[in-house]
């Protein structure tokens, strides 16, 4: 009745739910401020599933498209257009797919997961911005979560789609990256700012919609003389929901340059998300130690960009998935270990400072 793609998607749609929830603290009705202990506890875990997800695929990942013999293989390297070659043999092929199709996951996975680093420097803008008490974020982020896993579902299958029917969609969204690449070089200096009365989401909501002037604790919406009004919270949730679309436009484009499978795209994407989620209390009051990384961004972006121009002629020359792993792991490593030795004169001066309060 429902394919084997379709019944590993809904587990694993489940599963990853399951665990957000403990994660984010439904089945605790109090909200509260998230210690270091537990942000630590729970990137752990996250990053630790999204390895394993990894080890999955290599040993496993044929049960995701339901491969049962050589046929199914050559089938799903035809569709998606993976860059391997195999022989007759069922055995040694699948693990050549296999190969291929985890190294693909695990590209976009940190691709992915430090393309969204950048969308916490905004995220902590949006909160701070709209004065959102602090116990609060968790479940402004929970929700947030939840609007991005159903937007990342509809943007992946949607492009997938367009880049099946249209090949020709990939040079768009490589010119594009290479725009985004350019442009976050050249404003990497720039402190960006948030007018919470200017920002066009919120001029959305308050046209459209009765909006309450002031905070009420944790809730969404309030209801006054038998009329539903949202609060600034619901407010923020939307801010955050729309910067994460625009987000999406550069990340997900990214990925494609990567893999062509919509599956491996979608589920590197979540699990950078959620794992970037929990990051979010662990670094939020050291992330701007990582000056150099906006930097670094830019370089990946633009290099992603020109790979899918020239997909083509880098396949022909024998430039695999794992040359473009290399080549991320490369840029991401020089930008972080550069913003240490080559800290900002302001972070250093706020870091001796904390230390010399403590001393006192």
């Amino acid at each position: 009745m429902f394919s084997q793609e379709v019944i590993f998607f809904g587990l694993f749609l489940v599963g990853i739910l399951t665990i957000l929830l403990f994660d984010l603290g439904v089945f605790t009705k109090t909200n509260h401020i998230v210690t270091f202990k537990e942000a630590t506890i729970w990137t752990t875990i996250w990053v630790s599933l999204s390895i394993g997800f990894y080890f999955f695929i290599l040993l496993k990942g044929e049960l995701i498209h339901g491969i049962e013999n050589i046929d199914d293989i050559r089938e799903k390297i035809a569709l998606f257009k993976h860059p391997i070659l195999i022989s007759d043999d069922f055995e040694s092929s699948i693990k050549i797919y296999r190969k291929n199709l985890s190294l693909e996951y695990i590209t976009g996975y940190l691709i992915e997961y430090a393309l969204s680093v950048d969308n916490i420097f905004v995220i902590i803008m949006i909160l701070i911005s709209f004065n959102v008490q602090e116990k609060y974020y968790k479940k402004v982020l929970f929700w947030g979560i939840l609007g991005a896993i159903i937007m990342r579902f509809i943007f992946i299958f949607l492009s997938a789609a367009l880049i099946q029917k249209f090949g020709w969609v990939l040079y768009i969204f490589g010119g594009l990256l290479i725009f985004t690449g350019i442009r976050m070089f050249l404003t990497r200096n720039e402190e960006e700012k948030i007018n919470t009365a200017d920002h066009p989401i919120v001029k959305f909501a308050s046209k459209f919609f009765r909006v309450y002037p002031h905070f009420v604790v944790h809730r969404f919406f309030i209801s006054k003389n038998k009329k539903i009004q949202i609060t600034p919270l619901f407010l923020v949730l939307l801010v955050i929901e729309f910067t994460d679309v625009i987000f999406a436009v550069d990340s997900v484009p990214a990925i494609f340059s990567i893999t062509k499978d919509p599956y491996i795209v979608f589920f590197s994407n979540i699990f950078a998300i959620l794992g970037l989620r929990s990051l979010f209390f662990l670094v939020m009051n050291i992330i701007n130690i990582f000056h150099y990384l906006k930097l670094g961004l830019s370089f990946l972006l633009t290099f992603i960009g020109a790979k899918m121009l020239v997909h083509h002629w880098l396949e022909e020359i024998g430039f695999t998935t794992a040359h473009s792993l290399y080549v991320v792991l490369g840029i991401l490593s020089l930008s972080i270990l550069a913003s240490v030795i080559f800290p900002k004169k302001k972070v250093v001066d706020n870091l001796e400072e904390k230390s010399s309060d403590q001393t006192s």
